[in-house]
């Protein structure tokens, strides 16, 4: 199948360069003039002087003005998905690419999405299923940060998870790490056929019979916090790393630097991913998993992309969340947490989209 190469976007992954797109406008609607020539005190705290319907100018100057108003107290477009959302798609009369915050509180997990100060559209995308075969205390999670695009992103949101439980249910318990690989390579595969430029990096965690299975392409990253202590469960794949870089050459490519950057063939910034067809060959999709029981000292889990990974240490990430969300003298606020994080990699001059979620593993362990 011939592929595309695919085009230079806002997104860090690639060399950068910036990309307008149209701003967005909002309505404003005038309540209809007075008909009394003589104003009551509360029309005359909204005119300059007593209305006149004779005085066109002025009604066109008082409507300008608050139009303008309106305007003016419009905010960026937030929005509040409910629980058992597949990713951004519960509002499909939305443009989600044009989406400048997504605020999402579920029952276990937390999720805050901030878009990036480059300009472009919000290339991160996530999925959260709850209830996995009946059971609520398993379920699947996931982040994705797109590159080149918004469309591998938003694809791996919608079928990753499915794939990765499709796998799940046809094997035992002992090839879960052989199925997850499966519904990953599944979903690249796919997502190939789509015939869609881009590519995207993945962190999914299962929560499968009481076992927590991590597993991650490219550079979005999870953290667990055990007893306070910050734990990396997942490592970043990048072409600075040799292990990478040694499997990229021995397959006939190379790794260059690129604006101070290491890349795949000068172009990538990272070495793993689900789509990216031009550099299929040496890109791969396949994961790196890692499985443990949940235990009563695994706190919580953060996954999340580059934007915060990039400003802010495994450490002090999970310093930030635990006050919030660990004690019994108040109520977890992990939807706080995941704003705290987003704003403190902001206020260290991140420009790139920051996508942060929350899982308080508390909530699924299996008590027998």
């Amino acid at each position: 199948m011939p592929c595309a190469i695919a085009s230079v976007s806002s997104s860090p992954i690639f060399s950068p360069s910036p990309r307008k797109i149209s701003p967005i406008f909002c309505k404003s609607t005038s309540s209809p003039p007075p008909q009394s020539l003589s104003p009551s005190p509360l029309t005359l705290k909204h005119f300059r002087k007593p209305f006149n319907c004779k005085d066109e100018s002025l009604r066109e100057e008082d409507e300008g003005a608050s139009k303008l108003a309106a305007l003016k107290r419009k905010r960026p477009a937030r929005i509040n998905i409910p629980v058992m959302n597949m990713g951004f798609e519960t509002r499909p009369d939305l443009d989600l690419d044009r989406l400048s915050e997504v605020e999402v509180e579920g029952e276990g997990y937390s999720f805050y999405c901030k878009k990036g100060k480059r300009g472009g559209v919000m290339e991160d995308r996530y999925s959260a299923v709850m209830g996995l075969q009946g059971d609520s205390k398993q379920a699947i999670f996931g982040v994705f940060d797109g590159h080149g695009g918004a469309g591998a992103a938003e694809f791996a949101a919608k079928n990753l998870d499915r794939n990765i439980r499709k796998e799940v249910e046809r094997t035992s318990g002992e090839g879960i790490e052989e199925a997850v690989k499966k519904g990953y390579v599944a979903t690249d595969m796919e997502f190939l056929k789509e015939d869609i430029r881009g590519g995207t990096c993945c962190v999914t965690a299962l929560i499968h019979e009481g076992n927590l299975v991590v597993s991650n392409a490219g550079d979005c990253r999870a953290v667990m916090s055990r007893g306070g202590d910050a734990e990396a469960l997942t490592i970043d794949h990048r072409p600075s790393r040799e292990d990478e870089r040694e499997r990229i050459e021995s397959l006939g490519g190379y790794v260059d630097c690129c604006h101070g950057v290491w890349r795949v063939h000068g172009s990538l910034a990272v070495s793993r991913a689900i789509g990216d067809c031009h550099l299929k060959q040496w890109v791969i999709s396949e994961p790196v998993t890692k499985i443990l029981k949940i235990k009563p000292e695994h706190e919580f889990l953060i996954l999340a992309s580059d934007g915060l990974w990039d400003k802010v240490s495994n450490q002090e990430a999970v310093d930030i969340v635990r006050p919030l969300c660990v004690g019994n003298d108040k109520r977890p606020e992990p939807f706080s947490a995941c704003k705290k994080l987003v704003d403190l990699s902001l206020s260290r001059g991140s420009s790139d989209d920051i996508s942060v979620m929350v899982i308080q593993l508390g909530h699924f362990i299996q008590y027998t």
